[in-house]
């Protein structure tokens, strides 16, 4: 009587670990994720709620003077000056969507570096979640979020 388990109760020890372009990969977006930080951190924050990107010598948001609503994207820079500085309050109210790109991208930089130093694929975990169940909510937040924008713009408590 053999008294090994069945395969499906055995663990694969053939775990596959990305080659060495696929952490140089990991190790590239988690410094760019950084830059992205540091850059915000570098920026004061506006406290109109909008336009910290133009201390990057970028130019206002166009769809915001032309229409006098602001984008999906206005506020953004200026969530993540907030971010990085701690103020998650101020980040969450200026721009929800900022706030949670702002998390998302610190998660990607620990991540990223993970998987560089490593070699142990984190892409597992990720496949076991359906596309559906984080896209559709996903979008929905977005959506949320440029709402939220657009009526504390325009309610005139746009800035924190």
């Amino acid at each position: 009587m053999d008294s090994a388990p069945p395969i499906v109760y055995a663990r694969s020890n053939d775990l596959a670990r990305p080659a060495i372009w696929g952490r140089l990969l990991a190790l590239a977006i988690a410094l760019g994720c950084l830059a992205v930080l540091l850059t915000a951190a570098r920026l004061p924050p506006s406290h109109a709620g909008f336009g910290s990107h133009q201390a990057l010598g970028l130019h206002g948001c166009q769809f915001l003077e032309r229409t006098g609503l602001p984008c999906p994207s206005c506020g953004m820079t200026t969530s993540f000056t907030w971010f990085v500085r701690g103020n998650l309050a101020a980040s969450l109210y200026v721009q929800p969507m900022g706030a949670l790109l702002a998390a998302l991208c610190c998660c990607t930089v620990w991540v990223g570096l993970y998987v560089a130093i490593t070699g142990r694929p984190v892409y597992r975990m990720l496949q076991r979640i359906p596309a559906k169940l984080v896209m559709m909510p996903a979008l929905g937040f977005a959506l949320a979020a440029w709402a939220w924008k657009i009526f504390i713009h325009l309610s005139g408590h746009d800035g924190w």
